[in-house]
């Protein structure tokens, strides 16, 4: 069993990094949505604005759309005024990156440049042949509004060279990888989410007696795999940026687009460890402590008596998460469908387990249960106060005896308000748990029963 604990851990802590890549690399919309978050950050948006200023510069002659632009003697300006216009430029960029209208432009390109990368991984030829395997994020519409911006954008579309503004995301040597790598990661998201609770699963029906030990293990692989994999998350986002960033100047962007863009990442394991808290719930509901008995308790009239509403609870709870989960898809179908299972499977054993331990139980006896306790403790109170006077040294038996030297009547004092029917009966039914689940032998089960039928018990 434990063997198969650890492998469902292992199973869900890569299936998080599957799942991301999956929505991340593979779902247009997902993508726009991080890029929306990505132009919002300050830093990024630094650096991009500093990006597109290096862009116009480099690819228009700014002095020359100058001296086109001012009047007669002014021409000779333009030197100078090009210089400050950068400085200008480069103050101004972030303000224009700001404006909804440069969103809506960096939304379309990489709205663009996603859905191109989508057609060359699943190898549609027409992108292919257009695009000669090349997957590009276009930000010459930016470079023109930055222009435009500045004062110098007239007819700039125009003489804007192909490649201005232009991010290659995926060269043509690198085609044939990435589409194997597309094709592995489209199912082994669903696989490897399958194969987690399959796991978990299967170790739980093989459990037996011990059943409530290997769902609370369940439960503690998968928070174990969920905080390892926000751990693994920060530990390769260090290593990512020192490989693939060389300007100094550029990393703190590089660090806040990975921080950004696997936020996903965070929130499915998040998920998985929500999903351990509950798995670890329903392993103490079936442990043998006081606190989880005293709860099947209560549960087993309602688990008796509203069983039809419990599984349409539950059957209204899964659809209503399945309607609002971010992606609707085969995979999200299935692994929620598999997590009702598992929860149906649960409370079909709490339902029984509850029905063999408090088969005549009512939903009212659990607060007249806690009243009782109430009135055994008051009733301990006033025993103890009676044995107390009992032992005070000027009460002696005939012949001379104090009454610290005669412990029968002070034992049958205390003892026999306590020793009811009821008491024993609870006592009897608490000793027949406990030799049930293993914790008595049949010799000390048999001793305790003849010591609290003999009224000896306490």
């Amino acid at each position: 069993m434990k063997a198969l604990v650890v492998l469902g851990s292992v199973l869900a802590f890569f299936s998080v990094f599957a799942i991301w890549t999956e929505r991340q690399a593979l779902n247009t919309d997902d993508w726009v949505q991080t890029s929306d978050r990505l132009i919002e950050n300050e830093t990024i948006r630094a650096a991009l604005a500093e990006y597109l200023v290096d862009q116009l510069y480099a690819n228009v002659d700014v002095e020359k759309e100058l001296k086109g632009i001012l009047p007669g003697d002014l021409k000779e300006l333009a030197g100078p005024a090009s210089g400050g216009l950068r400085q200008v430029a480069g103050g101004g960029a972030e303000e224009v990156l700001k404006s909804s209208t440069a969103q809506t432009l960096w939304q379309d390109a990489n709205r663009l440049a996603h859905e191109e990368l989508i057609a060359v991984l699943e190898d549609e030829k027409e992108a292919i042949a257009t695009n000669e395997g090349k997957v590009t994020l276009k930000l010459g519409t930016l470079v023109t509004n930055l222009a435009d911006e500045v004062g110098i954008g007239a007819q700039l579309a125009e003489k804007l060279p192909p490649d201005a503004g232009q991010i290659t995301i995926l060269r043509s040597d690198e085609l044939k990888t990435a589409q194997d790598i597309a094709v592995a990661i489209k199912g082994l998201a669903l696989v490897l989410s399958l194969l987690t609770f399959l796991a978990f699963g299967l170790a739980i029906y093989l459990s037996g007696g011990s059943r409530w030990v290997t769902v609370l293990s369940s439960g503690v692989g998968l928070i174990a795999a969920g905080f390892a994999v926000i751990v693994a998350r920060q530990v390769a986002g260090g290593i990512v940026v020192d490989q693939l960033v060389a300007e100094e100047s550029v990393k703190p962007a590089a660090e806040a687009t990975w921080t950004i863009a696997t936020s996903l990442m965070v929130s499915i394991a998040t998920s998985v460890i929500v999903v351990g808290v509950l798995f670890g719930l329903a392993g103490w509901l079936g442990s043998p402590t006081g606190s989880a008995r005293s709860s099947r308790r209560f549960m087993a009239p309602i688990l008796r008596d509203y069983a039809p509403y419990v599984y349409a609870g539950l059957a209204v709870l899964v659809g209503l998460y399945f309607l609002t989960a971010p992606t609707q898809n085969l995979r999200s179908f299935l692994t929620t469908l598999v997590i009702a299972g598992l929860a149906a499977f649960g409370i079909h054993e709490l339902r029984r387990q509850s029905e063999e331990e408090f088969p005549d139980a009512e939903l009212g006896d659990f607060f007249g249960g806690a009243r009782e306790r109430v009135t055994d403790a008051v009733k301990s109170a006033n025993i103890g106060e009676r044995a107390s006077k009992l032992r005070l040294p000027e009460m002696r038996r005939p012949g001379g005896e104090s009454a610290a030297e005669a412990p029968t009547e002070v034992a049958a004092a205390a003892a026999s308000p306590a020793d009811d029917e009821e008491s024993r009966l609870r006592r009897l039914e608490r000793l027949a748990d406990l030799h049930q689940k293993g914790v008595l032998t049949d010799e000390e089960m048999a001793a305790e029963k003849a010591r609290i039928l003999g009224g000896n018990g306490s």
